[in-house]
């Protein structure tokens, strides 16, 4: 392994989900864990996901809810399916995406609200 993918690996709990810095307390299921919830990517992969024509049609009063967070896979364990449900801080949602980032997962959420 190279020493610069050591050195981001130790930055992942250092800074990018340290709670002094970018990480949040939330509960992932049912265990607390640090986090950090990034609604501006979020925001461009459903720019992206749009302008491929990758859109679901809803009735009306109905809204799609995403959630993009960032956890430490060593945190989180396995990287979960796409598809699976997921529940963040009380809520349900499903996994629509899970990648592992050089051992930062990101994974996006999404939910039907009314």
């Amino acid at each position: 392994m190279s020493a610069f993918k050591d050195i981001l690996r130790k930055d992942n709990a250092r800074v990018f989900l340290n709670p002094n810095e970018f990480g949040e307390e939330h509960m992932v299921g049912n265990k607390r864990m640090v986090i950090s919830i990034d609604n501006n990517e979020m925001v461009e992969r459903e720019k992206r996901r749009t302008a491929q024509g990758d859109l679901m049609s809803y009735r009306q009063g109905v809204f799609k809810e995403t959630v993009l967070f960032y956890v430490l896979a060593q945190d989180y364990g396995p990287l979960p399916a796409v598809g699976r449900r997921l529940e963040l801080d009380g809520k349900q949602y499903i996994i629509s995406d899970a990648i592992n980032e050089d051992g930062i997962y990101s994974i996006s959420l999404e939910a039907q609200r009314s």
